[in-house]
């Protein structure tokens, strides 16, 4: 049975740090590509970040240089370090699992039930 499960959400102030985690299970973790997205309020879901299984990494603009994936094979889990917050990164944060090859032009793959993250002062 594959499961995906987020943890690490809060309520942070702008400006504050949070790390997400994403442990898995049932599938091979370590050939998967990893990925986390969001869904703010009224809008559709987003890419943020995606690690393959070479430690390869991608951001959307909004995030770079402010957020950072990596994973830990040995732990099946992967992060979500997000620092310098912004109330617009308010969202469910979602981990999703997909097998190679990849693609990210839409949506596939395992996902987990989401975490929630909220920027406020």
């Amino acid at each position: 049975q594959v499961r995906l499960v987020e943890s690490g959400g809060g309520l942070v102030q702008p400006g504050g740090s949070l790390r997400l985690s994403c442990t898995a299970s049932g599938f091979t973790f370590s050939v998967y590509a990893m990925a986390w997205y969001r869904q703010a309020p009224g809008k559709q879901r987003e890419l943020v970040a995606n690690i393959i299984s070479t430690g390869s990494t991608n951001y959307t603009d909004s995030v770079k240089g402010r957020f950072t994936v990596s994973r830990d094979n040995a732990k099946n889990t992967v992060y979500l370090q997000m620092n310098i917050l912004k109330p617009e990164d308010t969202a469910v944060y979602y981990c999703n699992g997909r097998r190679p090859p990849t693609t990210w032009v839409r949506e596939y793959g395992y996902w987990g039930q989401g975490t929630q993250v909220t920027v406020s002062p």
